[in-house]
């Protein structure tokens, strides 16, 4: 029996090497697509070169069964609000880009009859705070993007499940410390997205209590959550 493949779109994060040895080590075979390919196994992608999108799908020699999207750029408020350019930019790659690769590989799964997408979204899309106000939104849109493609896809053969990571310990956020009680290792995200793929989970939360944490900061009062930052 021919291995299932598993396709990455924007392999070359701390999180997505870490989901692909996961899923290597289930047996699955890998489809590795990077902005810049440094050999031969690995696939050419470019999430805002949209006109290249549908000959990406195309050209693949076989769809694969499943698909993560774990490209993203992290822009935070200071950066948006001094540079208008660089949000348009981030919303391009964190939302734009999602639904154009998405639309047209959900598209090839869904006449096949058969996949799951697996999108990496974020806690940050739940409530916009002034800490990454764009970066938020454009998070909010993609939560608000799979949750429709999931229901769409429902009676189509195709699974569609949301990831909300919460804090990773990754070079991204390096710069930044987080409290270690709620952040998690690229592996331990990893765990997680198998586990929720192999249950059919809709959404999942890497550690439950982000759960929690974000029905709380949602049911703020804002006129006490303008005075926060967060």
């Amino acid at each position: 029996m021919d291995s299932k493949k598993l396709l990455i779109l924007g392999a070359n994060s701390d999180m997505a090497k870490a989901i692909a040895n996961e899923f290597k080590a289930e047996g699955f075979e890998l489809m590795l697509a990077v902005r810049e390919p440094k050999n031969e196994s690995e696939l050419a992608f470019d999430a805002v070169d949209f006109a290249s999108h549908e000959a990406f799908v195309k050209n693949m020699k076989v769809i694969p069964d499943v698909v993560v999207t774990a490209f993203g750029v992290l822009i935070e408020g200071d950066e948006s609000f001094n540079s208008p350019q660089e949000s348009l930019q981030s919303t391009l790659v964190n939302y734009s880009g999602v639904v154009s690769i998405l639309g047209r590989l959900s598209k090839a799964m869904a006449e096949r009859g058969s996949g799951t997408i697996i999108g990496i979204s974020s806690v940050a899309g739940e409530r916009g705070r002034g800490s990454n106000y764009v970066y938020g939104s454009a998070k909010a849109g993609v939560t608000a993007y799979l949750d429709g493609l999931r229901n769409y896809l429902a009676d189509k053969g195709v699974h569609v499940m949301t990831v909300k990571p919460g804090y990773v310990d990754t070079k991204m956020k390096a710069h930044k410390p987080t409290p270690k009680l709620i952040t998690v290792s690229p592996e331990q995200v990893a765990k997680a997205i198998f586990r929720g793929y192999k249950s059919q989970k809709n959404t999942i939360y890497v550690l439950w209590m982000w759960r929690w944490i974000m029905l709380i900061i949602r049911n703020i009062p804002e006129f006490i959550f303008k005075k926060m930052s967060l």
